[in-house]
Formats: structure tokens, sequence, C-alpha cells
């Protein structure tokens, strides 16, 4: 497993320590299993598995082919409603009315019942009609085309190596790590406890993650600094919400575990009372913990006491943003930008609104004070803020608000612009100092120009995991004749209906037609069928032809008719396969696959991405998001306007990208773009995924490293 979790995560396959033999054979397997799945191994990899004997040899490439199966969604199997798809495809309401036609010769059956019709409940409705032998059976074979993805696999170092190294990257990341990852880092931290540690956990999801299993197998804390730490902690060790976001059941603590939590909280208040301003904040959460810890029984811990009393409102301890509130209703807005100032990352998050309510005579020493924190906060921090001051200059259509949970929602912009001069100047002071943090670069940088518009990975939460997922905001060029969506999911244990559906948008972000489960064709879109049961899995499709549609937006989009959430269901994904018109082939097939990303998050509608068309022809632009819906029944026809706006207002913004961090660099570093010549000497290569055969001594940042690029 720690293999495959590798393979899946880095595109790095662990070196085996296996005995030495004749495995020419086996690596022959390999490079044939990997071509099918749209993957190649390096020629280092292939020797490597050459170079084993056949049992080690066997194991390292089933656990490569196993990985990148189900990284792109080839370990499932991808049946069609009709059989023929996308040919073959009946007009809706004649394939309603053959339905019916059954139904009436059956004698109406449960379709029928009291006296009205239910259409779901047709005769061979909803439930595949044929095997996936059946599928394959009726479509030509698949034709490969130089257009095809074709992923390279590398050789990486020793299981334990790779793992170790993960880990550390995971642990120290500057940014939030996504749920899929941070459920990496928990089972690292379990392997590498007692091996080399960060530097730094900047992250305070991730030091809950690592010090619960610290606290589990009796290991010190580490980086507690603050009391919501150990709030944190005891969420995530409780198998609750660890971000705080949502309400956690405590467990019980054994008595060794409640002294080690009150020990780190006594030591924290004690050497800064003031942080005891944090905990009003989570009163509510700290109050059923302490009934879990007990603070009274432990009186050699009095500051960890004073955490319960503060909790219960027994003693007031103003925080800083209390305090700052409490200014800016006086009006005295350059002294709350004072106030902000202990907490850099609080104030900078908090410029914009200061800038505009400050008075005319109080605005140049908000400036000062956001400028003067600038060399304290994160290098997070500074580019989400140079990201949004580059967004002031114009009036938007909406905004946006999307929480960590990829729930979004939107309201009108009220907001007066910034001015211009005061935009260019925080803009030229920020990229000052982003400059100063990024790295010296030893080498030329090499950049793949696919990557430039990958948005900066600012917080994994903004993404899923997957095969070839960007960051929301990210775009790609769409390349092709066909473009194909899919959409799996396999129930846990009731009956559970996804439906994938499309909507189309014209320039102006008006709905022009949908293809659903109610209307098969639009636009020259053509949609597979209505699965409505997936006890064993059940796969949804719909064909876009590129050259065909008219529209300027398309939006996918997947609706939880009836049955279990996104986070209860056993497994589901979503992706987009391209291919040439006459490539033919199942429906599905791995190596036309462009992207996989997971579908799970809160709500009952998901909108992976949209697909624009523009200068540079068609674009993939991911969104990422997830909208409440209604406890069943979703259809598109209920959401045109509500998916438009979110669509509009993530298209219309202006995100920093990986260019942004490029221009920069290019003022002290050469640079070029990646032609496909390998170079002659090691240079740093920022890309997509990592070419073979760069020179040794190169440093290499593709998808899985990108969030190093971000300055500490």
């Amino acid at each position: 497993m720690l293999e495959k979790l590798i393979v899946s995560k880095t595109l790095r396959v662990p070196a085996s320590t296996g005995a030495a033999g004749d495995g020419a054979a086996v690596a022959r397997q390999l490079d044939a299993a990997l071509l099918d799945a749209g993957f190649s191994a390096s020629r280092a990899l292939l020797e490597h598995v050459g170079g084993l004997a056949h049992g080690p040899a066997m194991d390292l490439a089933a656990a490569a082919v196993s990985a990148v199966r189900e990284l792109v969604g080839d370990h499932v199997r991808h049946n069609a409603y009709f059989l023929t798809f996308p040919d073959g495809v009946p007009d809706t309401v004649d394939f309603w009315m053959e339905r019916l036609a059954a139904a009436v010769l059956a004698g109406g059956g449960t379709a029928l019942a009291d006296g009205r019709l239910n259409l779901l409940e047709l005769p061979g409705y909803g439930t595949y009609q044929h095997t996936y032998a059946d599928l394959l059976a009726a479509h030509d074979e698949f034709v490969a085309a130089a257009g095809d993805r074709l992923t390279v696999l590398h050789l990486g170092d020793t299981a334990e190596v790779e793992a170790a190294r993960l880990y550390l990257a995971l642990a120290g990341s500057t940014v939030p790590l996504g749920e899929a990852d941070l459920a990496i880092l928990g089972e690292l931290a379990v392997a590498c406890v007692d091996g080399e540690q960060p530097d730094a956990i900047p992250m305070r999801e991730n030091r809950a993650v690592l010090n619960g299993v610290r606290l589990v197998l009796g290991r010190p804390l580490v980086a507690v600094d603050t009391t919501t730490d150990v709030l944190r902690l005891a969420c995530h060790v409780s198998g609750g919400d660890a971000s705080l976001g949502t309400v956690t059941r405590f467990r019980a603590f054994p008595r060794r575990e409640r002294r080690v939590l009150l020990a780190a909280l006594d030591e924290v208040v004690g050497a800064s009372p003031a942080k005891l301003g944090d905990v009003a904040r989570f009163s509510e959460p700290w109050k059923r913990l302490g009934e879990r810890l007990h603070p009274h029984e432990y009186g050699q811990w009095p500051h960890a006491q004073a955490v319960f009393t503060v909790a219960r409102g027994e003693r007031k301890v103003p925080g800083i943003a209390g305090r700052a509130e409490a200014a800016i209703r006086a009006g005295a807005v350059a002294p709350a930008a004072t106030v902000l100032s202990a907490a850099p990352g609080l104030l900078l998050r908090s410029a914009d609104r200061l800038l505009r309510i400050a008075p005319a005579a109080q605005r140049s020493a908000v400036v000062e004070a956001v400028s003067a924190a600038l060399g304290s906060a994160s290098g997070r921090v500074l580019c989400s803020l140079r990201e949004h001051v580059g967004n002031r200059l114009t009036p938007v259509s909406a905004r946006m608000f999307a929480n960590r949970s990829r729930g979004a929602w939107v309201a009108r912009d009220t907001r007066p612009t910034l001015p211009a001069g005061l935009v260019a100047e925080l803009s030229s002071r920020l990229d000052t100092e982003i400059l100063a943090r990024l790295p010296e670069l030893q080498h030329p940088l090499l950049v793949d120009p696919e990557v430039l518009d990958v948005a900066l990975p600012l917080s994994g939460r903004a993404a899923e995991g997957g095969f070839a997922v960007l960051p929301r905001g990210s775009r790609s060029v769409v390349s092709g004749e066909l473009l194909r969506f899919f959409m799996y999911w396999r129930q846990t244990a009731r009956r559970t209906d996804y439906d994938l559906s499309v909507q189309m948008l014209d320039a102006e972000f008006h709905p022009a037609g949908q293809v659903s489960w109610t209307n098969y064709r639009g636009g020259g879109l053509v949609h597979s069928g209505d699965i409505t049961d997936a006890t064993d899995g059940a796969t949804e499709f719909i064909d876009m032809p590129l050259s065909k549609t008219t529209v300027r937006y398309v939006a996918p989009q997947v609706y939880i008719y009836a049955g279990e959430s996104f986070d209860d269901v056993a497994e589901s994904m979503f992706g987009y396969q391209t291919r040439a018109k006459d490539q033919h082939g199942a429906p599905f097939d791995a190596r036309t696959v462009r992207a996989r990303s997971d579908l799970r998050g809160p709500g009952r509608v998901a909108l992976p991405m949209v697909f624009a068309q523009g200068k540079r022809g068609w674009e993939a632009v991911w969104l990422h998001l997830y909208l409440p819906g209604m406890p069943a029944f979703n259809q598109v026809e209920d959401n045109t306007l509500t998916v438009a706006d979110r669509v509009r207002a993530l298209v219309e913004r202006q995100y920093l990208t990986v260019s942004y961090l490029v221009d920069l660099l290019a003022t002290r570093t050469a640079v070029r773009m990646w032609d496909g010549e390998v170079p002659d000497e090691p240079v740093t290569y920022i890309g997509i995924h990592a070419p073979d055969d760069l020179p040794e001594g190169s440093q290499v940042f593709t998808l899985d490293r990108l969030t190093e690029l971000i300055p500490e």
C-alpha cells in the first residue's frame, strides 16, 4: 500500500530492495500495461525492473500498474446505458414513449401504481440492459493517436526514503492541505513518527494530524503555540474537524492524554497570557471539551484551568479582533490597524476593508501599517493579498465566497473600487517582498508553457484529489476534436441516483440550453443515458464535439437525485477525455483521460469545472465547488441561475498563476520555455509532469510540488 500511495502522489515508483535477477520479461509486460493506461516507464525504471528477480519485479510492476489505473479511473468498469453510445442515442421523447409502451404491455407494474405514472419505474429504465462485455463487443477497437496522453513514471528511491521525503513535504507545507493529503499525512506520520521531522510546521491542521499520532503513541507534542492548537488536536483525535468548521463530538480521553493536553495548554498560556483572547471565539467547543478533560482535577496547571474559565464567560479577555472592531466602531481606523499589527496575517486579510473605510487623513497610516506587516506575514497570505488587490481596480458582477469545504455562495458587490495609485503601490510592495522570499535558483529556469496558467495552489482545500487536478481558477487548453465528460459512482448501503448534466451559457452567461437525463441531445452534445442504481457502480457520459459547439461556456455538473451524499458513497469521481473523432473504442479509455477528480464534498450539487471558448480555443477552467441543492430530486433545470452566477464570478476573476512567479524569477534568472528538447546542463524545471532524461542535478517542480514554490 505504501508503494501505491507514493506512485499515486508523486508519479515515482519506489526502487525495490528485492533480490537481483532477470526481470526483463516483467519489464516488457510493465511497459505494455502502462501504455494501455496512458503511461510509460522511464528508461531508468525499466532497467531497474529488468534487473530484479521475477518475484520482486512482479510485485513492483503490479503496484505501479494498480496505482496508475486508479489514478485515471481505470480500476472500474465504465458501462453506458445506451449500448452504442454516442451513436444510437434516441430522441428523449421517443425513448420515454418506448419505455411507456413496454410498461403498458407488461401490465403497468410499479410505474403505474396508484393511478400515477412514475417515469423512473418504467421497465428497463435506469439499469443496465447489457453487460460490460456486450458494450465492448458493440464498439470498434480503440485506435491510438499521437495526441493521446502519455504520462511518464519515473524511478524513485526506496519506499522508506520516498515516504520520508513525502512526509516532510506534506508536514512542512506552507499551504493548507486538502482532505486527501491530510489523510496521507496521517498514514505517513505513523511510519515516520520517530524519524526526521520538519524544521517547521506552518499549517495548524498539519500540527493537529501529527500531534494526533504523537498523542496516541505517547510521543511529545510538537509546534503547539496557541490554545487553538490544543483544541484542533482534541477534535482531530476525536474523529472530528480539525479546521473547527463543524461541531465535533469529543471522545473520552484516558488520564494520560488528559494530562498531555492540559499540560500543553498550561505551557502556552503561561508563556503568553494574551493568548487567552483566542478562547472566546470557540467557547462552545471549549466548554464541551472541558467536560472530557476535567481540568478542575489538575490544580498544578492553573493556566489551563483559566482557559475554561474564559470559555464559560466567567472571565473576559478581549482578543485582537475584538479590540480592533471596537476601534473601528469609534472611527479610529488607523489605531485599529495598529492593534491588528500584532497579528500580521489578520491585518493583511483586513487590509481592503481598512483602506475602504479609513478617512482620508488616516489612509496613509493604514498603508504604512500594512506595509510594515508584509515582512512578518506568511508567503501564502502575501500571494493572496496580491491576487486580491489585482482584482480591485474594476467592479465585478458579483462576489463569490467559497469556504474550506468548497461550498459557494454569491452576493452583490457593493464595494467601491480601490484607487489605481493605491493598487499600484501595494502591488509593487508585495512584488518586492514576494521576490525577496523566492529561492535563489542554482540553474536556469526551464518552464513548460502548459503550467503558466495554473493558479498558485494557495490552499489544497480549493481542489480535489485525483489525476492532473489543478487548483481552482486554473486554465488548460483542451485539444482534440471530441470532449467526453464522465461521472462514476458506487453506492454504499442504499439506492443512490447521481445525474451527470451540462448547462450551456452564452457570452453574457445567460442560459443557452442543457443536456441531462431529461434531454439527451442539445447544442451538439449527447447524453449516454440515465442510471438510477449503483450497487455495482455506474457511469454516465456526455459527448461534446468541440467544432460543433457554438455556445461560449459549457458547465458539467453532478446532481444527487436521491440517496447517499458525495461523502457517504463508496466511491465517486468526475473526469474528462479528449479524442479524435475517428478513434472509436469503448466510451471510456484510460489513454484519453486528461483529468480525473474525486467527488467528495458538502451539498447535493457538484461543479467540478467549466469549459470556456476563447482566443486559444476551448479551455478547461477548474471550479471545485459544491452547492447545497435540495435534499432530493435535484436537476439542472432548477439551478440555471445559481450555476451561471458562480461560473461568471470565477471565470472573470484574475487569479495569481505560475506565470506571476516566473515573471518575478525572470528578473534575476535566465528563463526559457520547454520545447521538448532536453538541455545539456542541469536546470530548474517547472511543469505539469516531469520529462524524461533531464540532466543529472536538475531540480523539478511538478503538480505535486508546486506548493513548494509558494514563498515561506
